[in-house]
């Protein structure tokens, strides 16, 4: 099983000033955490994408690219491209550059994504918010398994035996995720095109999702798509620390972080009674020690047969030395303490 680290590159407010940490000075950051996570075994990166003051990453390639440069071994992703206000050859040269780049370590994840800012922001309608995925997924698919494509669709100008370059270094193909929120019908989408699955879980209890993915299983073999080749991740808010205080302390930056996004959706404030429940054996937080993360992570391989496990750590932007120490301990001890 693979064990990555996701970030979308948050920002935090300062109230006395009423502006945004420095989106420079994160976006430094969060390379130089990147080439630590190579370092320390890491397995994949996942940077999302964002169109908000309170984020930093709005073009997640470019910020994978520049990390390419700094490291060997980690795959790169987005986390995810929010497919329906993109332009989905655009979208396959960004990242067939980068995997060229990075020599074969890029990966997309497309989802909609939780905010849609994206849509007015490129012009696009929230009335087609569901066609325009299932145009555009059908588009980059097609653009990634073959060289010269033609196809047409309803709010797209049609492509005729057009080749997109360059061409990604694996036969021109780039390994495409579809990440999902725990709607059946995405989740049945994925199964019957063979995607691979990241869902992500950040509320509630992880074993709820337990029916969603098994009638991925089953919709995927239904299909007859071969098995051995079934892949599924889960990407859940994590953060790692051997001091009590630290986790203790992080309640805050977490915390602020879900009311600013709570305020916008009718949220009540949260709460430390969630945090701790969350934190809990049967919580959707991977927020605690060595052994707790290594514990609750191999609790999902054996309910759910996860083959990828992305940990979201950097809700709230806590400090840089913080995260640093957390991605130490995720790779140096919890990715070993799961291994075995």
């Amino acid at each position: 099983m693979e064990l990555g680290i996701g970030m979308f590159g948050d920002l935090s407010f300062d109230p006395a000033t009423g502006k945004y940490s420095d989106a420079g000075v994160k976006m430094r950051e969060i390379l130089e955490q990147v080439k630590y996570m190579d370092e320390v075994g890491i397995d994949v990166f996942a940077l999302g994408e964002h169109h908000r003051p309170d984020y930093a990453v709005s073009s997640p390639e470019i910020v994978l690219a520049a990390a390419a440069s700094i490291t060997k071994n980690i795959k790169l992703a987005s986390g995810v491209t929010v497919l329906s206000s993109s332009e989905p050859v655009k979208v396959y040269e960004d990242f067939s550059t980068l995997d060229l780049i990075s020599d074969g370590r890029a990966e997309i994840f497309v989802g909609r994504g939780s905010f849609i800012e994206s849509f007015p922001l490129y012009g696009y309608s929230l009335n087609d918010y569901e066609q325009l995925f299932d145009e555009k997924l059908e588009l980059l698919l097609k653009i990634n398994a073959e060289e010269n494509v033609t196809w047409s669709g309803k709010l797209r100008a049609p492509m005729q035996n057009q080749t997109v370059y360059p061409r990604a270094k694996n036969n021109g193909q780039l390994p495409v995720w579809r990440a999902v929120g725990g709607t059946p019908q995405s989740v049945l989408s994925a199964a019957k095109l063979g995607m691979p699955l990241v869902v992500a879980i950040i509320g509630g209890m992880p074993v709820q999702f337990k029916s969603l993915i098994e009638f991925y299983k089953q919709e995927y073999k239904k299909a007859g798509h071969d098995e051995d080749k079934m892949q599924i991740g889960i990407h859940s808010h994590t953060f790692v620390s051997d001091d009590p205080k630290v986790i203790d302390g992080y309640f805050n930056n977490y915390k602020s972080q879900m009311d600013r996004i709570g305020s916008a959706r009718g949220w009540a404030p949260f709460t430390k009674m969630q945090y701790e429940g969350g934190r809990s054996e049967d919580g959707a937080l991977f927020i605690g020690n060595v052994k707790e993360v290594a514990d609750k992570i191999n609790y999902m391989k054996e309910i759910f047969g996860i083959t990828r496990f992305i940990g979201h750590m950097d809700v709230g932007n806590p400090s840089h030395e913080t995260m640093m120490r957390s991605i130490e301990l995720f790779g140096k001890e919890v990715k070993p303490a799961v291994k075995n």
